[in-house]
């Protein structure tokens, strides 16, 4: 029997499994780090008013994150006579490990809550720790900003539903009599 084929792919499962542990290290090493001190640069060089994030309750799982934190909308909705603000999520560049190790750069796009559906993330890219240099961080906010400029800035390019049902559950929606 000819075990090439298998052969090939055992080591080929082999050089990934041993892959996925040499990414986990250079997270730890030197990746997040790295990412967290490119992205407070950006912050500190712009002004832009945003803070960096770490999520680390998933080991090789972990993430860091430019936010653009959470304010109120502006929107408060009238419940009897009280009101209730709406709270609008800003938006978040997101670096997260992946399960091989590898790295996800995913947009999260603002969002004000109660009013539809979030907008589903956008993935940038997936790419190795190694592949990973300050100027693809760069390349990365530069996009982001343009996602959220895009967002905030949204006008009729792309017709929309427009009146007082927009963002109410179709039925809350008042009926044409």
């Amino acid at each position: 029997m000819d075990f090439s084929n298998i052969q090939y792919k055992v080591n080929q499962y082999h050089r990934i499994l041993e892959n996925t542990e040499q990414y986990r290290q250079d997270w730890h090493s030197t990746l997040k780090e790295m990412i967290t001190e490119q992205l407070e640069v950006i912050i500190k060089e712009t002004g832009l008013k945003a803070k960096v994030e770490t999520k680390t309750e998933l080991l090789h799982m972990e993430a860091v994150a430019l936010s653009l934190g959470h304010v109120e909308s502006g929107i408060s909705e009238k419940i009897g006579e009280a009101q209730r603000q709406l709270i609008k999520s800003n938006g978040m560049l997101i670096y997260q490990q992946l399960f091989n190790g590898k790295i996800v750069v995913t947009i999260m796009y603002p969002f004000i809550e109660g009013l539809g559906q979030p907008r589903q993330p956008k993935s940038v890219e997936i790419v190795r720790p190694a592949e990973l240099k300050a100027p693809f961080i760069l390349r990365h906010v530069e996009e982001f900003l343009k996602e959220v400029i895009g967002w905030e800035d949204y006008d009729d390019d792309v017709p929309q539903p427009i009146g007082f049902q927009m963002g109410l559950p179709k039925d809350n929606a008042v009926q044409n009599t």
